[in-house]
């Protein structure tokens, strides 16, 4: 007996946002308590690595960007970007959770953003990753602050980031910062029925 798998192939809508940062007064990052910045050193892909495949193994992306639903995969692929010629090393950040000091096994990394200096001095953001348990409690808005602050100081106005457009809770976080939408593209994927 054969057995026959379906794939459905579909159009995912993503959106390129960007934001001017000569328009938009940033505020300062906070993180919650027990939470701390972790500044990008070239030891850290690996750490970074393993929260973006956490943040997103699961999710819709993954179908996007076959190379986040594997560890490995997420490993390559920090690497690549820590080694590319436009890294932009004071704008790429980790947070760590400490936890209750009773309980050292609550201490983790649970979220990464990096960036790149593209032509004509414009940012981008790679990836924005905050593991599921970790989720609504403001780091995603704190890391991003943080990552264009890093942008800023590193001389950059503009800076633009690519969402999947049915991530409704990550584009409403982007335009309440002050990015706004200038492109809207289709992507070809596979998709399994439950994302269909």
């Amino acid at each position: 007996m054969a057995v026959i798998s379906t794939v459905y192939v579909n159009y995912l809508r993503r959106f390129r946002m960007e934001i001017d940062l000569a328009d938009v007064l940033l505020p300062e990052p906070v993180l919650p308590g027990d939470y701390d910045f972790v500044p990008w050193t070239p030891g850290l892909a690996d750490r970074h690595a393993a929260v973006k495949f956490v943040s997103f193994r699961s999710e819709i992306d993954s179908h996007v960007f076959p190379s986040l639903a594997e560890a490995g995969g997420c490993l390559r692929l920090m690497r690549d970007i820590a080694g590319h010629e436009s890294f932009l090393a004071a704008a790429t950040w980790l947070v760590h959770y400490s936890g209750p000091l009773e309980s050292i096994l609550n201490s983790c990394d649970c979220a990464t953003i990096q960036a790149l200096r593209k032509p004509y001095d414009v940012g981008a953001i790679q990836n924005v990753g905050v593991t599921p348990e970790h989720r609504g409690v403001g780091l995603g808005r704190a890391l991003l602050l943080r990552s264009l602050h890093g942008f800023r100081e590193a001389g950059l106005q503009r800076v633009y980031l690519e969402v999947t457009a049915d991530n409704e809770p990550a584009v409403a976080l982007y335009r309440s910062i002050g990015f706004r939408i200038s492109r809207t593209m289709y992507q070809e994927v596979d998709l399994e029925p439950e994302f269909v």
